[in-house]
């Protein structure tokens, strides 16, 4: 019924979009070309595949929850029975109606079903589209399709694969192995590398580019590993993006503060809009405070707090205050009260202070989610030039992600000592030994990357043995169990082929 399907595409485009969409039976016929008849229309469609990737609601987009909270580096934190199932999550006593599981499984699937519209439309679409933005378009959709699948695999393993908007019994698929969602992430990655402009203007925030397309290659190589030789892709590609211009900011913060969240480092943002409930960022009130009329969630553990680096002197890493507030130091611009967290510690990223968010509108943050950036993808490069046997080459990415870190005291006028790097503070590696070497780049990672939603994926891709060391010490974690979340009881109950 082509009038029910451009109805669906209109509610979405207008922030309603259904929840259970893949689980619904669309019945008649699709026909895009009675809504992608214009640019303007095409584009109505692209923005709402974007969509997905928004945190303006931290339960629809729980992935900070299966990230973070199901690894070694957060707690639930609230209020004891508020948000149970997250709480299952850090126990790993997780059902398939786990709440957080099911919010993921269906915001991402979501993001799916958007970009097979945007491309099946644009694959159909009459005059009324120009060649120039129906080749961008499609680009675009290839590269979120690809981050969205990215997510779902790493989450849940084996998944169905879902390429088209399929109707009735065909949207019914059976569960694809991971090495071929990796191979149609990079295909997708592969295209839209392919169109896409470098890097995107600063207007432009937000929107995919080519250095996106291939950070999220990288990415998706040092992941796939039942790929011969995924190492060396993962570190060629990489190499690719360091080559195209980012730079490391000179204070690590910049990159989680609104006022500079248009910078060199940054390579695939979620761009989170003030004067708008449905784009603004709605994790600045899930982490704050109650006190400060925020929902308290999220506490950083003191196994992440214990990874970072101290120098001889007693200094420690900048990025330990730059991720984390404690004791004796500020929560913005706030005396930090040690009884609004039982760690001991809040997260400081993507929260602002109420000089820039009053608490009346706390649900719409403006602090940007970095998808991805420059660190990250130089320590892909790193870890993959050492696990190629080429440790004496990673030293070269480690290094610079180190260097920056240190050099927040040569920038940061606010903390003590400033003007002056701590002698023996993270000081440049040299070690060349492949397994001590991949201990370093792990340690580095976690420090660098945290609370940005990536540990427990991390965690699980180190192996049984690295896993288990963190994750199972005070929970039910067992790795041939836990090593992917289960699929949701929805999907189970909608889809009878699932596991055939």
């Amino acid at each position: 019924m082509r009038t029910k399907i451009v109805l669906v595409i209109l509610l979405f485009v207008a922030g309603t979009a259904c929840k259970k969409v893949l689980n619904q039976r669309i019945d008649g016929a699709y026909v895009p070309g009675n809504f992608f008849t214009s640019d303007a229309n095409a584009g109505l469609a692209l923005a709402n595949a974007y969509k997905f990737l928004s945190f303006s609601s931290g339960a629809n987009n729980a992935i900070w929850v299966l990230g973070d909270v199901g690894s070694d580096d957060a707690v639930k934190g609230g209020n004891p029975g508020d948000q149970a199932d997250f709480d299952a999550i850090h126990s790993f006593n997780i059902l398939p109606t786990n709440s957080a599981v099911e919010a993921v499984w269906q915001n991402y699937y979501n993001g799916v079903f958007a970009c097979n519209v945007v491309l099946d439309g644009l694959a159909s679409a009459g005059h009324g589209v120009s060649d120039a933005a129906r080749v961008e378009d499609i680009a675009e959709a290839q590269f979120l399709r690809g981050y969205y699948y990215f997510v779902l695999t790493t989450c849940y393993g084996k998944i169905p694969l879902h390429l088209a908007v399929e109707t009735g019994l065909a949207a019914q698929k059976p569960v694809s192995s991971q090495d071929s969602v990796f191979a149609q992430i990079e295909k997708d990655c592969q295209a839209a590398a392919a169109v896409l402009p470098a890097t995107v203007t600063s207007d432009q925030l937000g929107r995919a580019s080519k250095g996106a397309a291939l950070a999220l290659l990288a990415k998706a190589y040092l992941f796939h590993t039942s790929l011969a030789n995924h190492y060396a892709l993962a570190a060629q590609t990489a190499e690719q993006v360091e080559g195209m211009g980012y730079q490391l900011t000179q204070l690590y913060y910049d990159n989680f503060r609104a006022a500079t969240k248009v910078n060199t480092e940054q390579i695939f943002s979620v761009n989170h809009i003030a004067g708008t409930l449905s784009i603004g960022n709605e994790l600045n009130a899930w982490f704050a405070p109650r006190v400060l009329n925020g929902y308290g969630f999220f506490w950083p553990t003191q196994s992440l707090i214990n990874n970072y680096e101290t120098a001889p002197g007693g200094q420690v890493d900048p990025r330990l205050d730059y991720c984390v507030d404690r004791s004796g130091h500020p929560y913005f611009d706030t005396p930090f009260d040690t009884s609004w967290t039982s760690t001991g510690y809040l997260t400081r990223k993507m929260v602002q202070p109420l000089s820039e968010v009053p608490s009346t509108t706390k649900s719409v943050g403006t602090v940007n989610y970095e998808a991805i950036r420059l660190s990250d993808i130089l320590l892909v490069d790193a870890e993959a030039l050492n696990e190629s046997g080429q440790s004496s080459q990673a030293l070269a990415p480690l290094n610079k992600v180190r260097k920056r870190a240190r050099e927040s005291y040569l920038y940061d006028t606010s903390l003590a000592g400033h003007g002056t790097v701590p002698a023996g503070l993270l000081p440049d590696i040299t070690v060349t030994g492949q397994s001590q070497l991949r201990d370093i780049i792990r340690r580095e990672r976690r420090s660098e990357l945290a609370l940005e939603f990536h540990r427990f994926f991390d965690v699980i891709r180190y192996g049984s043995a690295y896993a288990t060391a963190q994750l199972s010490p005070g929970t039910n974690f067992n790795f041939s169990t836990n090593q992917f979340y289960p699929i949701p009881q929805s999907e189970r109950d909608a889809n009878p082929n699932l596991f055939k």
